[in-house]
């Protein structure tokens, strides 16, 4: 018989297939020993032929052992010690008793009985597998993110795992940098960085409606990204999705994917903020599940970003993480990724955080530029950056810890440096999104005060792909932006389909390129 098998030393406990959820299976039995403080992980036995040809990989799920005795609950964020207020994560609650945040708290305490080296070993020997649901970077964080579903109700497109791209010529040629970096969360199954909370919220709604709970869709409110990400993994579990978006102010790219995937799309003549007011009464009246990062389910998937970063530089510590922001959830979540790496032993510190905001929509700056005093909401004007034209973001409070807390910054972008900055980095061999482009600005800001030094090791989050904005991309190049000098602007040349003129616009451009160099 094939057993699971262990190694380590001190004192043992042990994880039987009988304390297991699975149901017996006559080829395996398993025994996980977990001990503390040092902690093995579950090997798989060696088997050198493919599971049964009738078998999907859900199937084979249902045979693995699970860890035991892990589970979350919802408390009010950033509530006192003495607070005794929580809910099931099976219940359908999105504000505490005085109508603030929610968060989903882990028992750390059985999640400290493994060490830190478990945690290591476990999450780095589920990368790139097509084990379900570990093939996700997502799940393959599972016990940290909703340790008590069910593999079976899990709806996921192996989101995560995105590339941390080496920015070596943008760093070197402008930031006299060696060691900067792109985390493109935007290279993933709908483009941006919403599939990795949504993968969490949409399997917890499917737990949900399997327990008979009144939910007839999931609805959320959106400036694009979240309105895909929402009715992909909505298409794909086969639960409706409905979809508020402010009319006229996103790009094509970013409402075809809703139409595309089945749904029900209102377009509204208002912006983000106001449809986001529209679907919370909407919600409160109908039994539509609420999808927007007010629902703090969604931060426990994106907070794994955080954790991916780690495990891409062999679990070192960069210096900064720099993360573009509106609703201002992200940049929560990459705290609570990276915080929850520190005190569960995994790494010894946390990186210094930024938040970029675009210069349209800047009310976290400008309330870190006053010493975080009284917040003050504002009406967002219209910015190249629409995910992040946001005047009065739900996680405010959020963002504001998370600063605190990693000694973080805020920085801006105009209009025009974004631009600019995204068309700096496409030059350099990236194709990358707006957002991006305000995260990039705020990195040469920092660097140019000296605040980020020639030797950090940064990162730069990119939330989307490039190819949602290649209107942008083209109105740039074609220098067709009101009161913008668009000085990096690559347009075509037209030439006559006559040799002689193709050498002499060549000759040419050979030229003024060896002057360049």
């Amino acid at each position: 018989m094939a057993t699971f098998s262990l190694l380590h030393s001190s004192a043992t406990c042990f994880l039987s297939h009988s304390e297991t959820s699975l149901k017996p299976h006559s080829a395996a039995s398993f025994t996980v020993r977990c001990s503390s403080p040092a902690s093995p992980i579950p090997v798989a036995p060696s088997q050198n032929h493919r599971r049964p040809a009738d078998e999907s990989i859900r199937d084979e799920a249902r045979r693995r052992p699970q860890l035991q005795n892990l589970s979350a609950r919802y408390v009010p964020f950033d509530a006192p010690p003495s607070s005794t207020e929580s809910y099931s994560l099976d219940e359908i609650v999105y504000r505490s008793q005085s109508g603030g945040l929610l968060d989903v708290q882990h028992d750390l305490a059985a999640l400290k009985r493994y060490d830190g080296e478990f945690w290591r070993s476990l999450f780095d020997s589920r990368v790139g597998k097509t084990h379900w649901p570990y093939g996700s970077g997502v799940w393959s964080k599972k016990e940290w993110v909703l340790p008590e579903i069910d593999d079976d109700d899990i709806v996921s497109a192996f989101e995560g795992n995105t590339n941390l791209f080496w920015a070596e010529r943008f760093g070197k040629q402008h930031l006299q940098m060696n060691d900067l970096w792109v985390k493109h969360c935007g290279i993933s199954h709908t483009g941006s960085f919403k599939d990795l909370g949504m993968t969490v919220l949409v399997s917890q709604v499917n737990r949900l409606r399997k327990m008979n709970k009144p939910v007839v869709g999931v609805g959320c409110a959106s400036t694009g990204d979240t309105s895909a990400a929402l009715s992909a993994y909505c298409a794909s579990a086969g639960i409706p999705s409905i979809v508020f978006l402010p009319a006229d102010k996103i790009s094509m790219a970013q409402l075809v994917q809703p139409i595309a995937n089945g749904a029900f799309v209102l377009s509204i003549d208002t912006d983000f903020d106001g449809c986001m007011d529209l679907i919370r009464e909407v919600t409160a009246e109908l039994p539509i599940y609420l999808a927007n990062s007010l629902n703090s389910l969604r931060l426990e998937g994106q907070k794994t970003a955080a954790i991916e970063i780690l495990q891409q530089f062999n679990w070192e510590v960069p210096d900064w993480v720099i993360v573009p922001g509106g609703n201002l959830g992200n940049i929560y979540a990459f705290y609570k990724g990276f915080q929850m790496c520190r005190e569960l032993g995994l790494v010894d510190r946390i990186p210094r955080l930024v938040c970029a905001q675009a210069a349209n929509a800047n009310p976290l700056y400008l309330h870190y530029k006053s010493g975080y005093k009284d917040f003050n909401a504002l009406k967002a004007s219209t910015t190249f950056a629409s995910a992040i034209q946001i005047g009065d973001p739900v996680s405010i409070d959020r963002a504001v810890y998370a600063l605190k807390r990693s000694d973080g910054i805020v920085e801006e972008a105009t209009e025009e440096e974004l631009m600019d900055a995204t068309a700096l980095a496409d030059s350099t061999g990236m194709f990358i999104c707006p957002h991006t482009g305000v995260a990039l600005t705020a990195l040469m800001k920092l660097r140019k005060s000296g605040v980020i030094e020639a030797n950090d090791r940064t990162v730069v989050v990119s939330t989307a792909h490039g190819l949602k904005f290649t209107q942008s991309k083209i109105d740039y190049h074609s220098k067709n932006i009101k009161e913008m000098a668009c000085i990096l602007a690559n347009p075509p040349v037209r030439v006559k389909a006559e040799f002689g003129s193709v050498m002499d616009v060549l000759k040419e451009y050979l030229k003024n390129n060896e002057s360049k160099c």
